[in-house]
């Protein structure tokens, strides 16, 4: 096991844990991607500035994690362009039957022991595992 199969997700995880935990202590929301992307594509309000902010340091952080470890990235997977947009449809419909997604109930939710959160976090992730059971089982992995 190479040093860095377990280093970078622990500092990766570090990340997300800090930048969640100064979301809300410096500005006192939760920081539920699924949530703040579809309050852009509402109307400009107030909150609008800091959710293009975030979403911005998002795509800045892939950026700078391609130019300075571009093998963290790396994925030998190819799949279908169909196939690819029938799994973002449907992680954006679970997303909006669970009232949030992986970021928001996840790691801010289950944080805060919200029982919500909880069962949703257990629901996507048995989902999850069942998604990759059937496709790897009855298809073989080759979808």
């Amino acid at each position: 096991m190479e040093l860095t199969s377990y280093v970078v997700p622990l500092i990766g995880g570090a990340l997300i844990g800090l930048a969640t935990v100064g979301l809300m202590l410096f500005n006192g929301k939760i920081a539920g991607v699924s949530g703040i992307l579809s309050g852009l594509m509402q109307r400009f309000t107030a909150d609008t500035w800091w959710k293009v902010l975030f979403i911005m340091g998002l795509a800045a952080g892939g950026v700078l994690l391609q130019l300075i470890y571009p093998a963290a990235l790396a994925s030998t997977l190819t799949r279908s362009l169909p196939l690819i947009a029938l799994g973002g449809f449907l992680v954006g419909f679970g997303t909006r039957l669970g009232s949030g997604c992986t970021s928001g109930h996840g790691v801010c939710g289950v944080a805060r022991l919200s029982p919500r959160s909880l069962v949703a976090t257990a629901t996507f992730t048995a989902s999850g595992a069942l998604a990759v059971l059937i496709v790897s089982r009855l298809f073989g992995g080759a979808m």
